[in-house]
């Protein structure tokens, strides 16, 4: 990945992707509870605000009903409207159908010129009438005007302009804001400080864990999280790193179990070539010892091939990129071709090999063909004279091919069978005479197995022989 360039400007995705989750959890719980508090606070400023506005529109509706009833009821009776103004904590005008003044409360003309007040409603349909907010002078007044009837003959109507102070309200409405806001800024501050003590509380236990896995280390694999005591949506991460140290230490033994089979089988044939080679040149000998010991020597090296091809395949099989070629395979005459190839070594032990069954199998030939002669060499090699190996091949109910080797030898003891697929592992070293007996034979079978997502599995009986099952499932 290249590196920034000098003096380029670093996003705003990179910088949060660089946040720790515990700054990211107090920013999102910080942005919530703004966003929730901005809300509830607008949404009661809004009430409020409607709500006075509401009050002051019949308040003012109220004072012009009170006016309309006493020019309807009393049009001759100029003193009782004069009594209302002076009473009533609001201006009113009144003008006759001309637009002549009749009456109106002290100074209005000057702080309401006619001209300001909304159009008038028409009293014969009693409309709601149109309300106007108007400054002055730094006061806020709401105004309406409308037609009223003079008398109940209603043979005349007059012009009625009422204003009601409203600047009380907003003032009110005005603290009331600057309140909100200030309950809005101690509300971010609070809540990300809440935030910031929650998300810290609440990421301890991965903190924990992560105290915990640093104490692990190659020398310390038996280490574990223990899952039990952190809590539940952390269990399945403490659950999975503990099925992972458990598979790493399993890993880290064999690994070190197989280096020191490595070097000890390695260590047999140099041994052998080393102490050949020096007594060959101990002394001048004649050519038939030289060609003796070049001889020895060549059988060594060939077992070192043949440990180090063993090798290389295993490394190959369990890299987990390995991809093979499986095709239908008739399993019966791969077995007999096998079998025809281990009939000289057989006839010499004294020991029959017999084929039986038939069934198609779904394999790669080349893999096929050997395991099933690791597997037969096993059982040719422990089978005494005159014992009998049976090969026979058989389809399952589920379409898998299942051969099975069965040999009448010795046997193997049942705490060695856990182990036989171990790489380098042999029962008795003492008996591992045979310069083909390398103690991989059965870890390859395994492994040609599993390329084939297929089971292998031994059953044995000491004294009365041992049946080597290896299943290759359908295509």
């Amino acid at each position: 990945m290249s590196a920034e360039p000098a003096g380029r400007p670093v996003s705003a995705r990179a910088v949060a992707s660089s946040w720790s989750i515990t700054a990211r959890l107090t920013n999102l719980y910080a942005v919530s509870t703004f966003l929730l508090l901005l809300v509830a606070t607008m949404f009661l400023y809004w009430m409020l605000k409607v709500d006075l506005e509401m009050a002051d529109r019949q308040l003012l509706s109220e004072r012009a009903e009170i006016l309309w009833t006493i020019l309807r009821e009393y049009p001759a009776n100029q003193s009782a409207l004069v009594e209302e103004l002076r009473l009533g904590a609001y201006d009113a005008r009144l003008l006759d159908e001309g637009g002549g003044m009749l009456l109106e409360t002290p100074g209005m003309s000057v702080r309401f010129p006619a001209g300001q007040f909304p159009p008038p409603a028409p009293y014969d349909r009693r409309p709601k009438p149109t309300v106007r907010r108007w400054a002055n002078a730094g006061q806020s007044y709401l105004m309406m005007s409308l037609w009223v009837p003079v008398g109940h003959a209603a043979k005349s109507q007059a012009l009625l302009q009422v204003a009601v102070d409203v600047s009380r309200e907003d003032l009110l409405t005005a603290g009331y804001r600057r309140r909100l806001a200030m309950v809005l800024v101690a509300g971010l501050l609070f809540s990300a400080g809440a935030g910031a003590i929650v998300a810290r509380r609440g990421m301890r236990p991965l903190t924990e864990i992560t105290h915990a896995a640093t104490r692990i280390s190659a020398t310390q694999l038996h280490e574990r999280v223990n899952p039990a005591q952190w809590p539940r949506e952390l269990t399945a991460l403490a659950i999975a790193f503990d099925q992972m140290l458990d598979r790493l230490e399993a890993s880290f033994a064999r690994l070190s179990q197989f280096s020191t089979d490595l070097a000890h089988e390695l260590r047999t044939p140099i041994s052998n070539l080393v102490g050949e080679a020096d007594v060959a040149l101990s002394k001048v000998r004649p050519p038939d010892e030289y060609r003796r010991v070049i001889e020895s020597s060549l059988e060594e090296f060939h077992k070192l091939s043949r440990m180090i091809d063993g090798l290389l395949f295993l490394a190959r099989a369990d890299h987990p990129d390995t991809q093979i070629q499986r095709v239908a395979l008739d399993a019966r005459k791969e077995i007999d071709a096998v079998r025809e190839f281990y009939d000289a070594m057989a006839q010499e032990q004294g020991v029959a090999v017999l084929c039986e069954g038939d069934a198609t199998v779904y394999a790669d030939p080349s893999l096929f063909r050997r395991a099933i002669s690791n597997v037969l060499s096993n059982a040719l090699q422990y089978t005494p004279r005159g014992g009998r190996v049976l090969m026979s091949v058989a389809a399952s109910p589920d379409g898998a091919a299942i051969v099975c080797v069965n040999d009448t030898g010795c046997g193997i003891e049942p705490e060695h069978l856990p182990k036989l697929f171990d790489r380098f592992y042999r029962i008795d070293r003492a008996r591992s005479h045979s310069p083909h007996n390398l103690g991989l034979g059965l870890a390859i079978v395994k492994s040609i197995l599993e390329l084939h997502h297929g089971i292998v599995t031994v059953q044995s009986e000491p004294g009365k022989g041992t049946t080597v099952s290896l299943q290759f499932p359908v295509g």
